[in-house]
C-alpha cells in the first residue's frame, strides 16, 4: 500500500476511534535466530511493515553462511531492532551459566562481537531463560525463579546491564510444543493479550511485550500464515505495534 494511502487510512481509523480510546502497544520480539524460522518472520514483518525486535545467539550466527545472511538481512531492515540474546544462550543450562557472573558478562560482549553491536550502548539485550528487565526507567526480576535463586543470580543481572546493555523481559508468550510448533492458535493468543490489557497485568502500563521464537514459523506456508494472521489480529483489535527502543518511558510503571 502507498505510503499516502497508508496515512490517509490512519488518520480515517483515528477519527472513528471514541474519544480517549486507550492506545495499547504490542512490541513484538523475537528470540533464538537466526534459524530455520528466521527468513519466513523477516518475510512477514517486511511484508505487513511492522516493527519488530530479534534477539539472537552468536552460536546460531556462526553456524552457516546462510544463518550469517540472515543477521545481516535484520540489518538491513530498518523497522526491525537486532538485539542481543547471548552467545552461548547458556548451553540451555541455566543454573550453572548464572553461577559464574564473569562468565555471563563474557558471553554476552562475545555476542556483541559476532552480532556487530557496539555502538551506541546500551544495547538491547534479553539474557537466555530469564525474563528480567534492567533499563533506565525500571528494574524487575524474573517472578518464575525461586527466591533463593533470584538472589543468588541478582548480581549477574546487575553486572550484564552495567556492561552496556538494556535487558528486556516479556509479558507474554505465545508457547511452543517441542517440536517448534505453537500450542495457542491465533484467536486464543489474541484472546489472552486482550485479557492481560483488561485486567492491568502488564510491565508497562497500556505496552505489552510478546515472546516468541523463530523456531515457531519454520514450516514454509503455515509459518508465514500464523504470523500473518497474529498481525492482522492484532490490528484488527485496534492494538498498535512499538519498536522496543521506544518501550521504556516515564509514563511506564
Amino acid at each position: 500500500m502507498p505510503a499516502v494511502l497508508r496515512a490517509a487510512l490512519f488518520l480515517v481509523v483515528a477519527a472513528c476511534m471514541p474519544a480517549g480510546a486507550v492506545e495499547r502497544t504490542i512490541f513484538l520480539t523475537f528470540d533464538d535466530g537466526p534459524l530455520n524460522g528466521t527468513a519466513n518472520v523477516l518475510y512477514v514483518l517486511e511484508a505487513e511493515q511492522v516493527p519488530a525486535a530479534m534477539f539472537m545467539v552468536g552460536q546460531h550466527v556462526l553456524a552457516s553462511p546462510e544463518r550469517g545472511a540472515l543477521l545481516k538481512r535484520v540489518k538491513s531492515l530498518p523497522l526491525l531492532t537486532l538485539g542481543n540474546h547471548s552467545f552461548s544462550h547458556a548451553n540451555n543450562r541455566y543454573e550453572r551459566f548464572y553461577a559464574d557472573t564473569e562468565a555471563v558478562v563474557a558471553d554476552m560482549l562475545k555476542a556483541n562481537t559476532v552480532l556487530g553491536l557496539s555502538a551506541p550502548p546500551p544495547i538491547p539485550a534479553r539474557l537466555p531463560g530469564r525474563d528480567v528487565f534492567r533499563l533506565r526507567y525500571m528494574s524487575r526480576d524474573d517472578f518464575g525463579l525461586s527466591l533463593e535463586e533470584a538472589q543468588r543470580e541478582q548480581v549477574d543481572f546487575e553486572f550484564v546491564a552495567a556492561s552496556g546493555f538494556h535487558l528486556y523481559g516479556w509479558d507474554f508468550e505465545w508457547v511452543h510444543d517441542d517440536s517448534g510448533k505453537p500450542v495457542q492458535s491465533v484467536e486464543r493468543l489474541i484472546d489472552e493479550i486482550g485479557h492481560l490489557f483488561a485486567a492491568g497485568r502488564t510491565v508497562g502500563k497500556n505496552k505489552l511485550i510478546l515472546l516468541m521464537h523463530d523456531e515457531m514459523f519454520q514450516d514454509v506456508f503455515q509459518g508465514k500464515e500464523k504470523l500473518t494472521a497474529l498481525v492482522a489480529g492484532l490490528r484488527g483489535k485496534g492494538y498498535v505495534f512499538g519498536h522496543i527502543a521506544d518501550y521504556d518511558t516515564k509514563t511506564s510503571p
